[in-house]
């Protein structure tokens, strides 16, 4: 089991553009010192659906976080995500929203993980999924997730444990309508029990602007949130982030059940990064 106890410390800095809040960030938090010599680093960003941004992750900020990785290190990096639509692969997300591009240009890899090869773990005391299939390259790799900050009409928001549910492979967890829609029965359970098999090993919140009612439709934030929030916790990420749109963390059922588990809700330290003039 994938756990990830740290202090619920959280860095943000004020979003003046991504070449300029996001070294400093990623330099604060100590990112690069956190990252074994080697290990591949698996980038996954929120493209749920061909939708632009703030729905789905920008490029340009998954890009400044390349360009990062690459300067301070020389691990292998890879970029995936499985996205949700019926319709439609996440090779078409990836040309669509610009990573096709970013790949060809960075000289990494795209890997559509709704068809990565799996592996079965089980943990009998995960009550929802006591069975679980993961992708290889996301219980071997370092996991980067770079979520946006949104709320969700099911889930309450969807951050960055709810994003792991790109490693969900649509063999074992389509349904009606969606190729995650098993996630749909017991929304907090399923995304608890996903995160206990594994949560993200570090976490770039984009809060620049924020979905103030929904993940695909509706209002932003008013004014824009305009902050970039990175850390090792991902419970410590989703509790700020629900906070950021207004909720509280104790009425989001999947933070809750793993609070004090795979991370801490609060209190949290939050360390302000200024970024570059």
């Amino acid at each position: 089991m994938k756990t990830n106890k740290t202090n619920s410390t959280i860095y943000s800095t004020p979003f003046l553009s991504w070449e300029k809040s996001i070294p400093p960030l990623l330099d604060k938090a100590g990112l690069t010192e956190q990252i074994p010599a080697g290990q591949t680093i698996l980038i996954k960003p929120n493209l749920v659906e061909i939708l632009r941004p703030p729905v789905t992750t920008p490029v340009a900020l998954v890009k400044s976080i390349v360009e990062y990785l690459q300067t301070h290190l020389h691990n292998p990096i890879v970029i995936g995500e499985g996205c949700g639509a019926l319709d439609y692969d996440t090779h078409r997300c990836f040309t669509e929203l610009g990573y096709t591009e970013l790949a060809r240009e960075k000289k990494i890899e795209l890997i559509d993980l709704n068809n990565a090869p799996c592996q079965k773990q089980s943990f009998p005391h995960c009550k929802h999924w006591p069975e679980f299939y993961l992708p290889d390259i996301a219980v071997t790799s370092f996991l980067l997730s770079v979520p946006v900050l949104k709320a969700h009409t099911l889930a309450g928001i969807t951050l960055t444990m709810k994003n792991m549910m790109g490693l969900a492979s649509p063999d074992y967890y389509q349904g009606p309508g969606w190729k995650k829609a098993a996630f749909h029965n017991q929304i907090h359970e399923a995304v608890a029990d996903l995160n206990r098999y594994r949560c993200s090993d570090f976490t770039v919140l984009d809060a620049t602007v924020g979905m103030a009612e929904a993940h695909l439709w509706g209002p932003t934030c008013d004014p824009p949130v305009n902050k970039l929030v990175a850390g090792f916790d991902p419970v410590a990420i989703d509790s700020y982030g629900a906070g950021l749109l207004g909720k509280d963390w104790r009425d989001i059922g999947h933070i809750a059940k793993v609070d004090g588990e795979l991370g801490q809700a609060e209190p949290i330290t939050e360390i302000i990064v200024e970024p570059r003039s």
